[in-house]
């Protein structure tokens, strides 16, 4: 019988050595794991951190439905897009229910606006505010409170109160009806928003222009030829002040540039500094003729793309809707317009698909409403082609 060397350990080392293998395998898989589970969270952190992203452009999103929906409904009467856009969007209501039609799309509106204002008219150089309302009222103060000098000693006097007259100007419908081909609109090519953008801007200049100039306020704006004018010396608030050339229907013959210096300085110092000339073509082909006593030329063209001609220096807006020099004609305005001249208008603008009324054709009937009165009479004056 053999006796086992158990004083060598050999079964021990063994065990050991086996023990130790097995528990740096376990660490490193340990390891391995951990490793996989940090970078599977590191990628669900970037993802959440991407989907938390605000959008670039949250008028983008809101626009581009509605834009949408709008070309579908003027192309082919579909109005379920801007019927849900309606429900959906809180805090849009595109749909007009009272009178039928809805809102044109942000886009198109801005293209409108775009157009009106770089038009020829009042509007341009006039004080322009939105309003909610179906008026808007402005508060004029005919003259400065009082004030007075007075010591220590002395007692002091009582000053004037200011008096202050309330001008309401409401706000009317303007309207065009251009229309379009089924056939036209229903090719894909053919940019409808555009073309709609455009004919309403035209229709709506041309009839803006007109009665801010000329316009008796019943159903319209109220335009500055409407009041009565009266002679600058006696000059009273709820007319136009003007100056007379000298001559009936014409300038002067001796000294023509005359009467531009003179209607310059009917006007207050207070507003001369945002003054503008207003005259159509007519007028200002006979004005850029003039010289002064020096022989220089009263009218200057800029050389800056955009610019207005000036006149004496101040800018000259050619408005064709004023008068032609003729006999007691007051065709030549001067003031500072953002203060004597107030358009008042909703900001929103209607749309409503008529593919009845005008067959074959689609009508559009696109609506807006403003408003236009005189704000201040101290503000702009007129110079008259007569005698006195």
């Amino acid at each position: 019988m053999h006796d086992i060397d158990t004083k060598s350990g050999a079964p021990a080392r063994d065990v050991k050595a086996a023990m130790t293998g097995f528990l740096s395998e376990f660490k490193n898989f340990q390891s391995d794991i951990q490793t996989k589970l940090m970078e599977q969270e590191s990628r669900l952190t970037m993802m959440q951190t991407k989907s938390s992203r605000p959008a670039l452009s949250v008028s983008a999103d809101v626009e581009v439905p509605h834009q949408k929906a709008f070309s579908a409904y003027l192309r082919s009467g579909d109005d379920d897009g801007l019927r849900s856009l309606g429900v959906e969007e809180k805090g849009m209501s595109t749909q007009v229910s009272a009178e039928g039609g809805y809102l044109v799309d942000p886009q198109t509106s801005a293209t409108v606006q775009s157009v009106l204002l770089g038009a020829a008219s009042l509007r341009s150089v006039a004080n322009v505010v939105n309003v909610e309302a179906s008026a808007f009222d402005v508060l004029v103060d005919h003259n400065d409170t009082g004030a007075g000098w007075s010591d220590e000693t002395a007692n002091a006097g009582e000053t004037g109160a200011p008096q202050l007259e309330r001008i309401s100007i409401p706000l009317h419908e303007l309207s065009a009806m251009p229309k379009a081909s089924q056939r036209l609109l229903d090719d894909s090519a053919f940019d409808v928003e555009g073309w709609l953008a455009n004919r309403i801007a035209d229709k709506f200049a041309r009839a803006e222009s007109v009665s801010f100039i000329a316009g008796d306020g019943v159903g319209k704006p109220r335009g500055i030829m409407s009041y009565a004018t009266i002679a600058n010396d006696v000059w009273a608030w709820g007319s136009l002040g003007y100056v007379a050339t000298g001559t009936d229907g014409d300038f002067s013959i001796a000294d023509p540039a005359d009467a531009i210096v003179d209607l310059v300085y009917s006007l207050g110092a207070q507003y001369r500094a945002n003054a503008t000339f207003v005259m159509n073509s007519k007028t200002a082909g006979a004005v850029r003729k003039m010289k002064d006593a020096d022989g220089r030329f009263l009218w200057s063209d800029t050389l800056a793309a955009g610019e207005p001609a000036r006149l004496m220096g101040y800018p000259v807006l050619i408005c064709e809707d004023m008068p032609d020099i003729a006999s007691g004609t007051t065709a030549i305005a001067f003031g500072d317009f953002a203060n004597g001249y107030t358009i008042a208008e909703r900001p929103d603008m209607r749309i409503l698909r008529d593919p009845f009324s005008a067959k074959p054709n689609v009508q559009f009937f696109a609506t807006k409403r403003v408003g236009g009165d005189v704000s201040d009479f101290a503000a702009i004056k007129l110079l008259k082609f007569a005698a006195s």
